[in-house]
């Protein structure tokens, strides 16, 4: 006991000492700094007081700017708004990959020696429509102004007024017309770009191996950042054609059919190929690669994926599964009847008619994606892929030269998809959507929504021909439009261009280069009357 004790005095006392021993050294740190201060000039003794509120006032402010905590709410809303505008980036992108599809589409459909023209074409026409649309075309078409035309600015879209991603009373800007969508301006601007250039690309096939490549730009130019978005503003940006109760979800008539009316009139004042009809006769000027024909195809197809469900611009899952299988539906019923018609109209299966089948069964089912029952989207896409066909010997008729169908795929199925919502429209009371067209025709709403979309597309049709009309008369008589007879001969890789696609392979060098033999179809199939390459 004894010695415990003694040993508890003996902690306690070393515990002792190691405080006194502490405290001394904290007292001699402090005499350290007063003599450090004391070296020290009046000057900079004066500023320590000073240096200290400083610091002490710098922590406080910090602490005091510091954000609350965003409430759950706020952070959900933050989160809509970043899946919401991914996946209009995406689908956007989509839409931009459509222009591979184009590219390899055409250039397939058209001979060897304009396969570097067709390709320039369709390359250089987006960074065109980009320049158009950013610079004016946006702000015409979708920027605050009357029934016809957007009149507030936004040129450039440079110090606009918009506080996007705000919707509906909460958003303050020019741009009332998207103020339906939770997405910043930078986004809407890219998903709408994407569309303006579907239009003008649309224009390159129509108009391919006799068109002088410089005299295309201007006409695009002119396209995208004029005509394009004064009948878009009809309809998507808020004009007379939206208030009158016409619908385009996606842009059969919007993007579709401009492309095509625009198309149709450069294809006839610019004349028909040479060679191309003789003796009352059509010849075939077969492509000269329908495996690139084909991928050009297929990626057309996978960008519809962006161009119909992207056409939400909000990430809302049960439209964009619905929009996503009535556009593969009403595409694959197209292919199947162009193959069925072009086999017992024919005579043959012609895999260009398929590709063309299908890319009509998508045009038509665009206008109604998302107001339309699957079933109905079948039988859209099926009417499509027939009129298809008997379109292409319609404009063959008239001497329309197309070489790749797009007046018959874009206009003409454009036309016909636009129509077939007010023919198949659901309706408001079906639960299948609380905005869009009342019920069509033959679903027991009457003609009132026909009767809209009739008036939509003789509006539209009429103003972009009377545009495009002006455009191309004024560039042939200023400029002229059309290679010569010789240039066209040759190819216009060499004319235009000075460089061959396939270098080293025989091409076509004269009209006298051409055999008979099978059925004369347009485009890339076989025919009566073939060119050799």
């Amino acid at each position: 006991m004894t010695v415990g004790k003694k040993k508890s005095k003996q902690v306690r006392r070393e515990s002792l000492d190691l405080l006194a021993a502490k405290s001394f050294r904290k007292v001699n740190w402090f005499q350290k700094l007063q003599r450090a201060i004391a070296r020290l000039s009046p000057s900079w003794q004066a500023c320590i007081p000073l240096a200290a509120l400083v610091f002490s006032l710098w922590g406080y402010a910090a602490v005091a700017q510091t954000p609350p905590a965003p409430s759950t709410e706020e952070q959900l809303a933050s989160l809509k708004v970043g899946m919401d505008t991914m996946w209009v980036m995406v689908a956007g992108m989509l839409v931009f990959f459509m222009n591979a599809g184009f590219g390899m589409l055409e250039t397939g459909f058209c001979r060897q020696k304009n396969a570097v023209n067709v390709l320039s074409k369709n390359l250089i026409v987006f960074a065109l429509s980009t320049i158009a649309y950013w610079a004016i075309g946006f702000a015409l078409m979708f920027s605050n102004g009357n029934g016809f035309i957007g009149s507030s600015g936004g040129f450039f879209l440079w110090n606009v007024a918009d506080n996007s991603p705000a919707t509906g009373d909460a958003y303050q800007g020019i741009f009332s017309a998207l103020n339906w969508t939770g997405i910043p301006l930078n986004a809407k601007f890219f998903f709408q770009l994407v569309f303006a250039g579907t239009a003008a690309t649309i224009v390159s096939g129509a108009v391919a191996e006799r068109i002088k490549f410089l005299e295309f730009l201007i006409f695009c130019l002119l396209l995208v950042g004029i005509a394009y978005p004064i009948t878009g503003h009809w309809i998507w940006g808020g004009g007379w054609l939206a208030n009158a109760g016409f619908w385009d979800f996606a842009g059969s008539t919007v993007v579709h059919s401009v492309g095509g009316w625009a198309a149709l009139m450069g294809a006839a004042f610019l004349g028909p190929r040479l060679g191309k009809y003789r003796d009352g006769d059509t010849v075939a000027m077969p492509g000269h690669n329908m495996s690139i024909a084909t991928l050009g195809c297929l990626i057309l197809w996978l960008g519809w994926f962006g161009f119909n469900p992207g056409s939400t611009m909000a990430l809302d899952p049960n439209a964009i599964a619905h929009i996503a299988i009535t556009t593969n539906t009403a595409g694959a019923f197209g292919g199947v009847a162009a193959t069925i018609t072009a086999w017992l109209y024919l005579g043959k299966p012609d895999l260009s008619m398929i590709i063309n089948g299908i890319l009509a069964g998508l045009v038509a089912i665009t206008a109604g994606c998302a107001w339309i029952n699957v079933p109905n989207s079948a039988i859209i896409g099926t009417i499509a892929g027939i009129l298809v066909v008997f379109s292409v010997t319609f404009f063959d008729n008239l001497k329309i030269d197309d070489p790749v169908g797009a007046t018959s795929v874009h206009l003409v199925c454009g036309i016909w998809g636009t129509l077939a919502v007010g023919l198949f429209a659901d309706g408001l009371t079906t639960g299948l959507y609380t905005a869009g067209p009342t019920a069509g025709l033959l679903l027991g709403g009457g003609f009132g929504q026909l009767w809209a979309q009739l008036v939509g597309v003789l509006s539209v049709g009429g103003m972009t021909v009377l545009l495009s009309s002006i455009f191309w008369i004024a560039l042939k008589s200023l400029l002229g439009i059309r290679v010569s007879p010789v240039e066209e001969a040759e190819g216009l890789d060499i004319g235009e261009h000075g460089m061959e696609a396939y270098t080293g392979f025989v091409k076509e060098s004269s009209l006298e280069n051409r055999s008979e033999a099978g059925y004369g179809s347009y485009a890339g199939g076989s025919g009566s009357r073939t060119t050799k390459l």
